[in-house]
This record gives structure tokens, sequence and C-alpha cells, in this order.
């Protein structure tokens, strides 16, 4: 018996439906085909179907699991992904998002977030006229690891050196294990109480059972066994050795590359990740441009690569961009970009009232954050970071085109322009449901 299709029982109004019928699905195939061999192997995942799930993924704020269970349960998912009929298994494995993600780079991620600006211009989110003003300043992309305190380091080498030693099958000295535990507590304890000396006395005492133990590691390994976990050695090695001053320090074994960056908050003075640059437009703050600034430069220096990655993803540099007091002395050339930044004084009261909504970048960060995945990233390395903030901007874009539709056509049901009437008839949009009026 042949079943119901997809498009025949799915709402037509629903937003995930409409949104599936803007994006260009078949430019993003043209795209990304010469990445998969059709004549070797098993046939590859549909790309419509990888692309929808990270659309997916960073539009609602899911991690890879999250995304891929869900998607079995909603049919506009499936609709949206493609799928003709509904279907009741899971489409791929969680780790095939992970494997795909390192496939396209970088470079193809960008061209997801491209995608998603040329969607909001077919659907009159932003226009070409959107573009010409921007607003760009930087925040922290944190990464998924814990607080960074000496103690947990020391433990987490500790941790480290045993679990080499069980896989090389090494006989140790001694283990520490359960000192190691006990000076853990006791050092969160003397924290907590004040008594900073005691503390102090503990934390080297920490220092001294891990080192003691990598060092009876480093002793009873072979050369092959050193070169398997050579990295681990090295960076326990650093950990054991950086002082409080030290430049580039190693604040976790598994994800090297964070640093730490103040950003002069009262509620939260560091931040351990990435710092990244982002770029929205002035009025309706669509996202145009983000990337990651591994070395937390210092904000100006990161404008120019800012522009550039706008001037790429939208095909013009932008006449006026707002900036806040960090990007003093930025190096701009005025004749490519006039550059206003927050307190200058002596301008016209239109430039005074545009530079005034500088600060409407604020919000946009903080929706990143709060309903993308901005706001903690768990992938790897700093190919990771640089994935997943691309994948946030194209994320907060998806979220902010059927809400410029579903505004459009409440607000203005029997007053909206001809033209808008006819661009919703092109893209299929008859109606939105009106709330039910109040009885008197």
């Amino acid at each position: 018996m042949i079943g119901w299709s997809l498009e025949m029982v799915l709402d037509p109004e629903q937003e995930l439906f409409k949104l599936s019928r803007i994006i260009d699905w078949s430019g993003l195939e043209a795209e990304f085909g010469s990445l998969y061999c059709p004549d070797n192997g098993r046939p590859g995942v549909p790309i419509r179907l990888m692309a929808g799930l990270h659309f997916l993924k960073h539009t609602f704020g899911l991690s890879d699991e999250q995304v891929v269970a869900q998607w079995v349960l909603n049919p506009y998912w499936q609709f949206f992904c493609g799928e003709e009929f509904f279907q009741h298994k899971l489409p791929i494995h969680p780790s095939q998002m992970t494997r795909w993600r390192k496939r396209i780079g970088e470079a193809g991620v960008e061209k997801l977030l491209a995608l998603t600006i040329e969607v909001g211009k077919r659907s009159r989110t932003v226009t070409e006229r959107s573009f010409e003003k921007v607003i760009v300043d930087t925040t922290v992309q944190p990464k998924a690891i814990q607080h960074p305190t000496d103690a947990r380091l020391y433990r987490k080498v500790h941790t480290a050196m045993l679990r080499i030693a069980e896989k090389e099958d090494l006989d140790l000295r001694q283990s520490y294990r359960k000192l190691m535990e006990w000076g853990f507590r006791k050092h969160g304890g003397y924290m907590k109480a004040k008594p900073f000396k005691r503390a102090r006395k503990v934390l080297r005492s920490l220092k001294t059972m891990a080192g003691r133990v990598m060092r009876d590691v480093e002793r009873k390994m072979d050369d092959a066994a050193f070169d398997r976990n050579k990295g681990a050695m090295i960076l326990s090695e650093l950990i054991l050795s950086q002082k409080r001053k030290t430049k580039h320090k190693i604040y976790s074994l598994h994800a090297s590359e964070v640093e730490c960056i103040g950003k002069g908050k009262a509620h939260r003075p560091y931040e351990f990740g990435v710092k990244v640059s982002l770029a929205v437009t002035h009025k309706e703050g669509f996202c145009v441009g983000i990337r990651t600034c591994p070395g937390n430069p210092f904000d100006g220096h990161t404008l120019e690569g800012q522009l550039d990655q706008v001037e790429r993803l939208t095909g013009k540099v932008p006449n006026t961009t707002f900036v806040d007091k960090g990007y003093q002395g930025h190096g701009v050339d005025p004749g490519r970009s006039r550059v206003l930044i927050s307190g200058t004084r002596k301008l016209g009261y239109t430039l005074k009232r545009h530079l005034r909504r500088r600060a409407a970048i604020e919000p946009e960060i903080g929706h990143m954050k709060s309903d993308g995945l901005l706001g903690r990233n768990f992938l790897k390395g700093m190919a990771g970071d640089a994935i997943n903030a691309l994948l946030c901007g194209a994320g907060h874009n998806l979220r902010k085109i059927p809400a410029r539709l579903r505004v459009l056509l409440y607000l203005l049901p029997g007053r909206a322009s001809a033209a808008l009437k006819d661009f919703l008839d092109q893209i299929g949009i008859q109606s939105f449901p009106q709330p039910t009026p109040m009885p008197a």
C-alpha cells in the first residue's frame, strides 16, 4: 500500500515548510558534489539531509544526538531535509555529522552561511541596501572545559598518567590515587574557608604527586610508547612547569588551544575559549559575517579581516561600519569603509542616530549564545571553533527569516502593499492564522 506523501499531509503554512521551498538545495548539492565519489564504495548520505540537519541543529540549539533523535519524531524536519515519505528509523548515526563537518571544512561551512544570506534576500528579510551599513563587535566563544584551577589541572595530569600506565601496562612505583583525591578535596575546603597558607601547602603536594607519577611513567615507557602518547606527555610537562605569569598557558589537556580572555565583565572577569568577531546588518541584525580570531588579538586588528569576510559573503563592502571604543586605531582605509566609533562627536543628526544603534549587536550576541550554540563549543580543535561559530551565524539567520515573515503578515493583514502580496504569492505564503478576538 502506497502511503501519503509528506507534502500532501503537512500544513503548507508552517514555517519550516515554507523555508524549505526558499532554500536553493540544488545549488548546495552542486557545490558539495565534488567531495563525493560516485563509483567507489557505499553511496554517500544525501547532501540536503546533512546540511538540513546542521541547519536544524543550530537553529534550535541542539546537539548532534538530539537533532538526529528528534528528526525521527518530527515530520516537518523530515520534509525540510528532503524526505518524501515519513521515516521511522534514524537517518544517520550522530557521528556522521562530525565526519561531514570535517569533509566540507571551514570553507564549506562558510558557504552554508552564505546560503542563509541568499535566503534572507529571497525572503526580503534583508535587501541589498541592508549590507551598506553593518555593526561589528567581538565576543568570546567559551570552550566546553571545566574552570581551570591549578589543583584541577594537576589532578587531570595525574589521571592522564594513570591512564597511560594502564594502557601501556606499566608497573608504577606508587600511584598516589587516594592521596590525590584527598588532597584535591582538602584544597577545595581550604579555599572555601580561606586559610590560603594551608591551601598553598596542599597545592604543592598535589603538584609533587603529579610530577612523581609523570616522571615514573616517562622512565618506564619505551620510545614507541612515548610516541603514541607524545601529546599528553608534552602538555603535562607544560602544565607542571608553568608559573603564574607564564604566557600562553595551558588550561586544558583535551583542548590545549583554549585562551584566557578578559572582556571587562563584572560577573565574569575571565572566559576560556576563543575570541569571535561578528558583523550584523545595522537595521535587521542579520548576520553577514562571523569568524574566530585565535591568539586574542586587539579588537581593532580584527576589523580588516571581518570586512573581507563580509565582502566575500555579500559581494560588497559596507559603506559605513559602526564599532565600539575598543576599535581605536583599527587601520581600515577610510576609502574602503567609513568606520564610526562610539562617542564620536561633531556628527550630523542622522549619523548620531545611527551610531546610537551600535549597541543593537549586543542582544544579537545574546541570542546566539542563549538560543544557539555560541555559548559553549563542544567541537574539537581550532577548526571546530571556526566551524561552530559559522554555523551559529547560519542558525541565527534561519531564526530571523520565519520571524520576519510572520511579523509582516501579522501586522499588515489588510494593509500590505501590492508588492508584498505579490512576493508572498511567489513563495507560496497565503496567510497566517489571526488571533481570535476577545468577546465583548
